[in-house]
Parts: C-alpha cells; sequence; structure tokens
C-alpha cells in the first residue's frame, strides 16, 4: 500500500540526487534488505512529510495499517522506513533511536521513533522519512522549525527495543471481517515490537491455523467454512519468542473493534 509520504519523499530525493549528483547519475538500489539489529551507531539520511508538528500521514495512519499515531503511545515520533528497515511490512512497529550533529540545529540527544509507514523512493541505504513531529525532536531546544528547514540531513540510528508502559498486546479486527474472511491488526508489543507470524485457533478446534500477512502489521486468513469464535491468537515476533493470548476475540466480537489482551514481551 503506498502511502503519501513515498510521492514528498520521490520529489526530495530527486532534487538531492539532481543536486549531488547531476542530471546522470547511476541509480543505486538501496532496498537490499541487510539490515540486522546492531548495538552501534549506523549511518542514514533523514527528510520529514505531512504537517510540521503532525504524525506523517494525512490520515494519521500509514503503510502499517496503524491508527491515530498522532496519539499515545505514538504520539507522532513515528517514521516511514525504506526496505530494510520496512522489511515488507513486517519492520512495522520497530523502534530505532535516532540522533544528528552534521547541522547546527541538531542536538545530538537521541530521540526514539517507530516505523509505522513505507518509504518507497528512499535517497540513501536506510532512510527514516520522518514525521514532521520526530524530525523536529532532534533539534536543539527553540531551533526545530530551523532544523525542519534543512530538508534531507546526515543522521545515526540504531535498533532499540520498544516500551509501552502500561500497555498490552492489542488487537484490531479490521473492517471487512466477517464469519469466513478474518483481519487483524496487531500493536503495542514491547521488546523487539514487530510480528514476523500470526496463527488463529477457533473455539474447540485444538490446533493453530497459519495467517498471511494481508498488509503491514494487517494479518489475515480467508477460511473455507464458516469461524467459530472464540479465537485465540499467537504471535512471533522477529527474535523467535511467542506469546499466545488465549481467547482474546470473543464470540460476540465485531468489524472495526480493539481487543485488548492480556499478555505483553
Amino acid at each position: 500500500m503506498a502511502s503519501y509520504c513515498s510521492r514528498v519523499v520521490a520529489l526530495a530525493a530527486l532534487f538531492s540526487l539532481l543536486a549531488t549528483h547531476g542530471s546522470c547519475a547511476r541509480p543505486v538500489n538501496y532496498n537490499a534488505s541487510d539490515f540486522t539489529a546492531d548495538p552501534n551507531w549506523e549511518a542514514a539520511r533523514a527528510t520529514w512529510y505531512g504537517a510540521p508538528t503532525g504524525a506523517g500521514p494525512y490520515d494519521d495512519g500509514g503503510a502499517c495499517g496503524f491508527k491515530n499515531v498522532n496519539l499515545p503511545p505514538f504520539s507522532a515520533m513515528t517514521s516511514c522506513g525504506n526496505e530494510p528497515l520496512y522489511k515488507d511490512g513486517k519492520g512495522c512497529g520497530s523502534c530505532y533511536q535516532i540522533r544528528c550533529f552534521n547541522h547546527p540545529a541538531c542536538s545530538g540527544n537521541p530521540e526514539t521513533v517507530i516505523i509505522t509507514d513505507m518509504n518507497y523512493y528512499p535517497v540513501a541505504k536506510y532512510h527514516f522519512d520522518l514525521s514532521g513531529t520526530a524530525f523536529g525532536a532532534m533539534a536543539k531546544p527553540g531551533r526545530n522549525e530551523e532544523l525542519r528547514h534543512a530538508g534531507i540531513i546526515d543522521i545515526q540510528f540504531k535498533r532499540v527495543p520498544c516500551n509501552y508502559p502500561g500497555q498490552k498486546v492489542t488487537f484490531h479486527v479490521e473492517e471487512g471481517s466477517n464469519a469466513v474472511y478474518f483481519a487483524v491488526l496487531v500493536e503495542f508489543e514491547d521488546g523487539d515490537g514487530d510480528v514476523v507470524q500470526v496463527d488463529i485457533m477457533e473455539a474447540n478446534s485444538g490446533s493453530w491455523t497459519p495467517m498471511r500477512e494481508s498488509w503491514g502489521s494487517i494479518w489475515r486468513l480467508d477460511s473455507n467454512h464458516r469461524l467459530q469464535a472464540p479465537f485465540s491468537i499467537r504471535i512471533r515476533n522477529e527474535s523467535g519468542k511467542t506469546l499466545v493470548a488465549s481467547k482474546v476475540i470473543p464470540a460476540n466480537w465485531a468489524p472495526n473493534t480493539y481487543y485488548r489482551s492480556i499478555i505483553q514481551y
């Protein structure tokens, strides 16, 4: 699912490449997915999109499917990631510390952002297209707007554990779900912050059925029979850790509804 940030970054990337390399610049594939978590800082570039103090997308969502990212616990500290960060949706929810030094307005202090969207037009091997809020957060006090005016800046980043105090893993049953089609968004996972596999168990079945990734952090099941709730859901993160939310989706479930579990990494 393409996001608004992709179109904005395409223009930024074009202007940057023309200014730096000229119109005959050799195209570079910045979407090779070779990222591994590293406690050390790595180099990246950052841009921003949306409202200067907003969460990025005009609808406060993005290509991960997360909703209301302008509100806590996301609090607009969000970012699009190119493929090594977005990982075809399996990087959704991952947390990174970012910081900048190479602009007079940079504070050098680390800020934590969450991957909530996809950047299809990177300007570097690792490219964070940040919300206006997150980009400005890297600035010295009172110099947020000055830093945003820089447009494209060099930053450093590293993967860090996510931490959602007081939150449990939450499941949002997506609009359109019915007796033979079930789609669910998974969010607020501590630790890795991401989900690489989701399985569902129907009432009285005793066996798990793998769901498949629909897009972003939304997983779906197209069934050949009427699904019997309540449903238990099993999730696995990038580190291989598994959690089970037993009967988290009740028998009287409804689409477009949040169901909060009692589990957390």
